[in-house]
């Protein structure tokens, strides 16, 4: 059997290859040729062919962000979700030679059915393009800082703090942009990123950039069924028609009718969130610390991270943020405890494949992905997530406690060593260490209770 396959996660960092990876060594124990493109955030790797595709059986795709599927008209399909790659790919080669023939007609048919999960799709696709935007634009405005003082003083620190803050002005547009290129393809860009711009000029932030990213989604893909032109004239429509009347008419809606209250939600979240202090702030630390650990990246750990992004993005210049913060370091803590426990304390307790995977589990913890875990989390899910996430949750709480800052939503450990992106850092990498070892000696001793009990039983 022949198989082709695209794998492409909301980050485009970690779960894209994984889920890739995950392909290959299952088809490889079950004589199956395959091939995966992988759509990471540097773009489309091991693209297929056309040849490949015409000699596929079946395709299978594995992703949480839109994926154009115009190639593959006429062949086998199976769409999942890509951590369903990661976790059972062995079921998805049993599915995709069952799988509907996909074509253009089946798609319509299948429109309503899917919008649901689409939803979800278009939030990730519009995310995934933004964070770079994010991480680029807030370590040159920490790298000014390092250069010219909080002032970013000098041509050189002027110089990158200006380049930090195109960087980080363009996100909203590309937000709103992508959301909606994922649902009315390239005619949905130009409305999109029009409302992005508004939601950016208006205080409206992430919420208004998302919304008017979907508003003008939907408007142009709406536009796209009413509209019908003479052959003759159907070129104008999507550079000349749909362009001109989604941006007026998605502009005005922003402008008059969707813009205000979502200014006012904006600011009153951002209000709240600054006024966070006590026991509260460490109540919302433990929250989102647990979160980021419960199902290790998975859909609670992302509405985890897009709160921390969103509290980011509403900062102005030289601004850190606590929840992104403690988000980060949170999401950091389950990789580093399973590499601490299958590496250094109970070696005897995991597999030779496990101890390899805890060596790799350092730098992906450290580098902030935290499906360096899945593989432990895989074989003994329920010590192990539960382990996790006490870590995870205490280092959380104690990074509001020490009221540690940062200026990007990603970059892990590599991101302390830059002057000015991390506030408190010595007290951030302290909450980083009693998180990471508080779930390391647990799941090392859950599991020795564990397999002592089993002795016990024979």
């Amino acid at each position: 059997m022949k198989i082709v396959g695209i794998t492409s996660c909301s980050t485009g960092i970690a779960h894209t290859y994984m889920a890739a990876e995950n392909l290959e060594i299952a088809a490889k124990k079950r004589n199956i040729e395959i091939k995966v493109e992988t759509q990471g955030s540097i773009g489309a790797e091991n693209v297929l062919t056309e040849q490949e595709i015409a000699d596929a059986d079946a395709v299978i795709i594995a992703a949480s962000t839109s994926v154009n599927k115009d190639r593959f008209n006429g062949k086998r399909l199976l769409e999942v979700d890509v951590t369903e790659a990661i976790d059972h790919p062995d079921d998805l080669f049993d599915r995709a030679p069952n799988a509907a023939i996909y074509t253009t007609s089946a798609e319509v048919k299948s429109e309503a059915k899917a919008e649901k999960s689409g939803i979800y799709s278009h939030l990730m696709t519009g995310v995934s393009y933004m964070i770079p935007f994010v991480v680029a634009g807030g370590i040159c405005i920490a790298l000014a800082f390092a250069f010219g003082g909080i002032n970013a003083k000098g041509d050189l620190a002027s110089a990158i703090n200006e380049l930090g803050g195109i960087a980080m002005g363009l996100m909203w547009p590309i937000l709103g942009g992508y959301v909606a290129f994922s649902i009315a393809d390239r005619p949905g860009l130009v409305p999109g990123m029009v409302a992005g711009m508004i939601a950016s000029s208006m205080n409206a932030g992430f919420l208004g950039a998302l919304l008017g990213g979907f508003l003008a989604g939907y408007t142009v893909h709406w536009l796209k069924k009413v509209l019908k032109l003479p052959s003759a004239f159907s070129g104008l429509l999507p550079v000349l028609i749909l362009p001109v009347v989604s941006v007026l008419f998605v502009g005005l809606v922003m402008k008059f009718i969707v813009g205000i209250p979502i200014t006012a939600l904006n600011e009153g979240i951002t209000n709240w969130l600054n006024s966070l202090s006590g026991m509260n702030s460490v109540l919302l630390g433990l929250l989102l610390g647990g979160m980021m650990a419960i199902d290790l990246a998975g859909p609670i750990g992302k509405a985890a991270y897009f709160f921390g992004v969103a509290s980011l993005t509403n900062l102005g210049a030289g601004e850190t943020s606590m929840v992104m913060a403690a988000v980060m370091v949170s999401g950091m803590v389950p990789p580093l405890a399973m590499a601490l426990s299958s590496t250094v304390l109970g070696k005897n307790l995991y597999s030779k494949e496990e101890r390899e995977a805890g060596k790799s589990a350092w730098v992906l913890g450290l580098s902030f992905i935290s499906e360096g875990a899945i593989p432990f989390a895989a074989a003994d899910p329920i010590r192990v997530l539960a382990s996790v996430t006490v870590g995870s949750a205490i280092t959380g709480a104690l990074s509001m406690i020490f009221k540690c800052g940062i200026a990007v939503p990603h970059g892990g450990f590599f991101v302390f060593l830059i002057p000015g992106a991390v506030e408190n850092v010595l007290l951030y990498v302290l909450a980083l260490a009693i998180g990471t070892a508080v779930s390391g000696f647990l799941v090392t001793a859950v599991k020795v209770f564990s397999q002592k009990k089993q002795t016990a039983k024979e």
